[in-house]
């Protein structure tokens, strides 16, 4: 007598029938489907055990019912994209939900390169300088109306260039003139001492410090022989004026007597002055 072959399930012979062997034994081809094969999810379906299955995380599809959800394309071997719990191809999904390039006009693809600034989206090679047209990438650029400028275009084109080496004036600077200036530019025209943070005049539109001022252009003391500058350094120290000749208000004295003439009456003595008493006394 033959030992019994039987379905692990139903108990029906297996002699003579195609089965399925198992750990916890032989099945039947019925009981082995509806006992062991996954349900697709499209379908709803047994996915036999004869037929491809394909998965997509916790999901299970017949070949033929993994498929874009909007244009039916078979996903089989195609790259595709799951959006809210639906499978898409990719020009279903770009189509639907990928931005287009604001220079190109096309889509940029799932995965791919991107700059993304002002709500509008780029291909990275797409996105350029409005000046030497080269891919900004990760540079640093500076945004105009709806042009995009490298650091280095947009200050030959926009930033101020000094009044005196004509560069662009990136940061800092001084105003002199109405005109931006480097501060390391705005030197004296004497001594070529940096001016910015310091009181300075001008003549003939060139700027002086004060000392090379008071050498060069303020009146001399015909007393001490030095420029009359005042307490201001810009020439206009209080001064007596006779003639051709000027003297600090310290220095307007008497030649004899040594008393201050200023606000009186003096007498001059050829490259002297006098008081009215030294002027009258006997020599």
């Amino acid at each position: 007598m033959s030992e019994a072959f039987d379905c692990s399930k139903c108990s029906e012979s297996l002699y003579g029938r195609k089965y399925i062997q198992t750990d916890s034994g032989p099945y039947c081809v019925p009981c082995y489907d509806n006992t062991f094969a996954n349900t697709c999810a499209e379908c709803q379906q047994l996915i036999g055990h004869d037929s491809r299955e394909l998965f997509y995380e916790d999901r299970h599809f017949h070949e033929g019912c993994f498929r874009c959800c909007r244009c039916q394309r078979s996903l089989a071997d195609e790259p595709f994209t799951c959006q809210d719990n639906e499978l898409l191809c990719n020009d279903c999904y770009c189509s639907a939900f990928s931005s287009q390039c604001s220079a190109c006009g096309e889509t940029v693809m799932p995965g791919s390169r991107k700059l993304e600034y002002g709500g509008q989206t780029w291909h990275e090679q797409c996105f350029l300088c409005s000046g030497c047209e080269q891919p900004l990438g990760s540079r640093s650029f500076v945004p105009d109306k709806d042009a995009h400028y490298c650091v280095p275009c947009y200050e030959n084109k926009f930033a101020p260039r000094c009044a005196r080496c004509s560069k662009t004036l990136t940061q800092g600077g001084v105003t002199y003139r109405d005109q931006p200036w480097h501060r390391e530019c705005l030197v004296c025209t004497g001594c070529q001492t940096p001016l910015a943070g310091q009181q300075f005049t001008s003549r003939d539109d060139d700027p002086y410090c004060v000392a090379c001022f008071g050498e060069l252009f303020a009146p001399k003391c015909s007393s001490c022989k030095c420029p009359i500058t005042g307490g201001t350094g810009l020439g206009g120290g209080k001064y007596v004026s006779f003639e051709d000749r000027h003297w600090h208000h310290s220095c307007f004295s008497c030649a004899r007597c040594s008393t201050s003439l200023v606000g009186q009456g003096f007498v001059p003595d050829g490259d002297q002055v006098l008081c009215q008493g030294c002027s009258q006394a006997t020599p």
